[in-house]
């Protein structure tokens, strides 16, 4: 029975790792990891226990934030109807590209040194969207056909858009644009 607090303070030390890691580093790509650890209220040994380098914590965050995006799709699923798990999750996909636009500079910091990891790919996020469009689709909410290819081509905007000035009036007018062009043609509507 010990294992078990153990185990849930080893998880709470490393989503506030995560959690002030993203902060600190969409402000400053190169924080000292020292000064991460310290915000975060853990020691050094616990910080490189879960992240023996800047790579790995950099890469992990994103996967992270990237996975928590992927897991809101069937959240919303279950308590909205289609078109508007769609749209909430729009918005959430428009928190991630900002978080993500922050992070750039640190994220091609790892990745560009030779030999260094790769930048994971969107996986969890377009099987994300696959899902959203599949389940409005058969709701008849959006056009017929509209691919997961199709559907990150019409937000490509978001990623235009610059997470230091008021990014949400300007992102959630594209979202409804692009919501209101999913709808055209839509069998329901």
């Amino acid at each position: 029975m010990k294992e078990t607090p153990a185990r849930s303070d080893a998880v709470r030390n490393r989503e506030r790792i995560l959690q002030v890691a993203m902060t600190e580093l969409t402000v400053c790509p190169d924080v000292p990891l020292s000064a991460i650890a310290k915000k975060a209220g853990v020691g050094q040994g616990t910080f490189y226990r879960n992240f023996p380098n800047r790579e790995a914590l950099v890469l992990e965050i994103y996967r992270y934030e990237m996975q928590q995006v992927a897991t809101a799709a069937a959240e919303l699923l279950c308590g909205r109807t289609p078109d508007v798990a769609l749209r909430e999750w729009m918005d959430r996909l428009a928190r991630f590209a900002m978080t993500k636009a922050g992070l750039a500079d640190a994220i091609r910091l790892v990745t560009s040194t030779p030999g260094g990891p790769a930048k994971p790919g969107p996986a969890p996020v377009m099987e994300a969207a696959a899902t959203l469009l599949r389940a409005n689709e058969e709701a008849g909410t959006i056009r017929p056909g509209v691919t997961p290819d199709d559907f990150f081509l019409a937000i490509a905007g978001l990623w235009q858009l610059d997470p230091q000035e008021d990014w949400q009036p300007r992102a959630a007018r594209l979202l409804d644009l692009v919501m209101n062009g999913l709808r055209a043609g839509a069998p329901g509507h």
